[in-house]
C-alpha cells in the first residue's frame, strides 16, 4: 500500500499536468506546533497517516473540490470542528446510539479529516478491526461507516488512481469545470 505521502505526491503530479487550475487550492504544509496544539485541544492524538497528510498539506488554501465528497481541512479546522461536535453531541444525547442506527452522532474518537457543508469525513479510532477507517458524520444523522474506506492512505491512493487511469472513488468521479479546475462528479452525471 502506498503511504499518504506518495498518494499526495501522485494528485499533486496530476493536477499540475491536467489541472494547473487546481493545484493552487492546495495549502502548504501544518506547522508541527500547530498539529500538537491541535491534538492537546482534541484530548487526541492523531493517528500517523492524518499527521502525514497534514504535513504534506494543511487542507486548502480556498475552497474547492479537491477530493470527492468532502474538502480535507486545515489543522486548526479540524480542532473546531472537533470541539464543536463534542459540545454539541453533550447537549443533545449525540454520544448515544440510537436505533435503528448502529452508530452515534458523533463519537470522541473520530477525528475530523474533510468537510462539506457540516457533514464530516472522520478517521475512526476506536479499537477493534475498524480502527483508522474512514467514515461519516453527517451533521443530521448518525455516524456512517458503511462504505469505509479501511484507511486515509487507501482512499487517497484510491483518488491518485481515479485521476491518473480513469474510473472512480466510492460513486464519485473526477472531471473539469469550465474553468479548468478539478471537479468530483456523481457517476452517471455530466
Amino acid at each position: 500500500m502506498a503511504t499518504v505521502s506518495q498518494a499526495w505526491a501522485r494528485i499533486e503530479g496530476w493536477l499540475h499536468e491536467c489541472s494547473p487550475a487546481t493545484i493552487g487550492l492546495l495549502a502548504g504544509p501544518a506547522e508541527p506546533d500547530l498539529i500538537r496544539a491541535a491534538e492537546e485541544a482534541c484530548g487526541v492524538t492523531f493517528p500517523a497517516e492524518l499527521v502525514e497528510s497534514l504535513r504534506c498539506h494543511d487542507g486548502l488554501a480556498e475552497w474547492g473540490s479537491l477530493l470527492p465528497e468532502a474538502d480535507p481541512l486545515g489543522v486548526t479546522e479540524i480542532a473546531e470542528r472537533y470541539e464543536i461536535r463534542m459540545d454539541v453531541a453533550a447537549d443533545v444525547d449525540g454520544f448515544a446510539v440510537h436505533e435503528p442506527n448502529t452508530e452515534p452522532w458523533w463519537h470522541e474518537l473520530w477525528i475530523p479529516f474533510a468537510a462539506s457543508g457540516g457533514d464530516l469525513q472522520v478517521i475512526d479510532l476506536r479499537p477493534g478491526s475498524g480502527r483508522g477507517r474512514l467514515g461519516f458524520a453527517p451533521n443530521s444523522d448518525a455516524g456512517d461507516f458503511s462504505t469505509a474506506w479501511p484507511s486515509l492512505g487507501a482512499y487517497l491512493t484510491a483518488v491518485a488512481d481515479a485521476l491518473e487511469r480513469g474510473g472512480t472513488v466510492g460513486l464519485w468521479h473526477p472531471g473539469h469545470a469550465a474553468d479548468g479546475t478539478l471537479r468530483w462528479e456523481l457517476a452517471g452525471q455530466t
